[in-house]
């Protein structure tokens, strides 16, 4: 699961699409007769530049594609990326209905799997690549996966992301969960690691922190939490994050945990939401909840984890992106999991068959045997150590960040370790020149899991995962850490060996597409739900927070949102199901 801004499409409706049928690949010109992928091999050069439009829906960056990545790119394939990102142009629905409406949406397109992809190939926006398919020898290692995302398509129109060789019972996410409450160590350390029982006895441990330190080296006021606005949806986003920490996660309006016990209503007076928004409430109360979160967004609250403004994160790409160099952990400071008692932290398992996102081919692309070759290049090895997120342990490409050493191991270069765990590095021209950050691939998504294993090195693709960075890394604030937590190495031992981890079977689960009804329902109601969740973060008192409650839960039930909660609330067990079967296949 990726946790930069996402935006939520609204697929054009089929008529529009099935008008554009007649623009698929069968129309003079858009894809030739033959090809050398055809009998099984790709062209070893590509003679002459294109540059190929990527509408790609988890890109946070729009434009041309610039520094390392696009380096390789051009040696490669002898093309150039021009991102089309909907997070960045703003108005997501109207920018992908439009393309979609004038029967090109790119060249290459990241789209979400389900209804939007079939719609996509009924639609004929979609190439059948299946002329290229027996060249695609790196795609060819999940062709089960692959199989089963095409099945009753009349050919192969798209590629999953995020495949595993792994169990679906096995944790994704490597050394650190996706969720949990990380707080600044170095100040928890000095109060002498107190217990934390549960969520709320976080707070006056903050508030101990805030008063030992109200003012970060910038002079700027500390904080205990900090929020951002950015990925509101169904629900306050940050308010779901604390459920997270006790199993749950959302599927909708529904909480859903991880494994199929529980399942509630967001809006509910005993839900773990609602327990969320007390929490902020209380924060607010003891001058611990920023008060430029309701107009901050997620770039500035990270510059303030970065400057030391903030003492408590959700997500361990957060505060110890952020903040933890090798500079301040060698000093012995940065973001830790705190123990909390009573913790079952959700954990997403792994996919066998792939996330919720997919690439394809689109039908109008100008030269779609080149897009093959490049997304069966990023099933490569190769193309896995370039492409996946920093923030999931991505190691960048052979020669620059990484090699192997005397003993054969994968091993961060001097630069590596600069550009990757010691605040970023410039890279060298021969490299595509820029920052190592500014260069890394834009299209947000990772087509093999990170954690998965390196045929060709035997270890992880994850650097975070190998033996050699672990070993050059430690420090200070991690010895300190894993000695009051029992020995434990990473994050995911401690959870894992305390019985605090609640892994959720990766079942490459789709919701269905809401009907017009219900879409217009939910559209009502979570902004209802969102506006009022924001008010009760901030109440000036017990009592307005209980009048707004109820309030939200009036309103919103006027509005149609049992409705909405039924369709939610099957989808959540329709998902459970899957999970169940994902489980007894492992």
């Amino acid at each position: 699961m990726q946790f930069r801004k996402v935006a939520a499409f609204v697929v054009a409706p089929v008529i529009a699409l099935s008008a554009l049928a007649g623009c698929g690949p069968d129309q003079e010109g858009t894809q030739p007769s033959s090809s050398a992928a055809a009998n099984g091999e790709f062209p070893s050069e590509w003679s002459e530049e294109i540059t190929i439009d990527v509408f790609a829906g988890l890109a946070n960056a729009m434009g041309e594609q610039p520094g390392w990545f696009a380096k390789i790119v051009k040696d490669k394939f002898n093309m150039k990326l021009n991102i089309i990102a909907p997070n960045v142009a703003g108005g997501g629905d109207t920018l992908y209905n439009t393309r979609v409406a004038a029967g090109d949406l790119g060249d290459l397109i990241v789209t979400d799997k389900g209804k939007k992809l079939d719609e996509l190939v009924d639609g004929g926006l979609l190439l059948d690549v299946s002329e290229y398919y027996p060249a695609m020898s790196n795609a060819a290692k999940y062709d089960e996966a692959i199989t089963r995302l095409n099945e009753g398509k009349d050919g192969t129109y798209a590629f999953p992301t995020q495949v595993s060789s792994l169990k679906a019972t096995d944790p994704s996410e490597g050394i650190d969960p996706t969720f949990g409450p990380f707080v600044r160590w170095d100040y928890y350390a000095e109060l002498g690691y107190p217990e934390v029982g549960t969520l709320e006895d976080l707070l006056p441990v903050l508030k101990q922190m805030q008063d030992a330190h109200p003012t970060a080296e910038n002079g700027k006021k500390v904080y205990g939490l900090s929020l951002f606005k950015d990925w509101d949806g169904n629900m306050m986003n940050n308010a779901k994050q604390p459920t997270t920490f006790y199993g749950y996660d959302e599927v909708g309006m529904v909480l859903a945990k991880a494994d199929g016990s529980d399942y509630q209503s967001i809006i509910d007076d005993d839900s773990q939401y609602v327990r969320s928004l007390k929490f902020f409430y209380e924060a607010n109360q003891m001058g611990l909840l920023d008060p430029e979160s309701t107009t901050q967004n997620y770039d500035t609250l990270f510059s303030k984890y970065q400057n030391g403004q903030v003492l408590f994160s959700w997500w361990p790409w957060q505060g110890q992106s952020a903040f933890n160099t090798t500079e301040n952990m060698a000093a012995g400071e940065g973001f830790m999991l705190a123990p909390v008692e009573d913790l079952k932290v959700f954990s997403y398992g792994a996919e066998p068959f792939g996330g919720k996102q997919v690439l394809a081919v689109g039908s109008e692309a100008e030269d779609p045997e080149r897009v093959a070759a490049f997304i069966d290049w990023l099933y490569s090895p190769e193309g896995t150590y370039s492409n996946n997120s920093q923030t999931m342990g991505a190691a960048g490409p052979k020669g620059l960040t990484w090699d192997l050493n005397d003993e054969g191991k994968p091993e961060l270069t001097e630069f590596g370790m600069k550009a990757l765990a010691g605040g970023g590095a410039d890279v060298p021209a021969e490299w595509g020149g820029g920052t190592y950050q500014d260069g890394a691939s834009w299209l947000n998504t990772t087509l093999v899991l990170p954690i998965d294993t390196d045929p060709e090195t035997g270890a992880a693709f994850s650097y975070k995962m190998w033996e050699t960075f672990q070993e050059a890394t430690s420090n200070p604030l991690y010895e300190d850490w894993s000695a009051k937590m029992g020995d434990a190495p990473t994050t995911m031992d401690y959870l894992r060996d305390n019985d605090k981890l609640m892994v959720a079977p990766g079942a490459s689960f789709t919701a269905p597409a809401d009907s017009s009804e219900i879409e217009t329902l939910r559209n009502q109601v979570k902004a209802i739900i969102v506006q009022e969740s924001w008010k009760m973060s901030f109440a000036s008192s017990e009592a307005e927070f209980d009048s707004l409650l109820a309030g939200m839960q009036e309103t919103v039930k006027g509005l149609g949102y049992d409705k909405v909660l039924e369709v939610d609330m099957a989808n959540a067990k329709a998902q459970n199901e899957l999970r169940e079967e994902a489980a007894a296949r492992s």
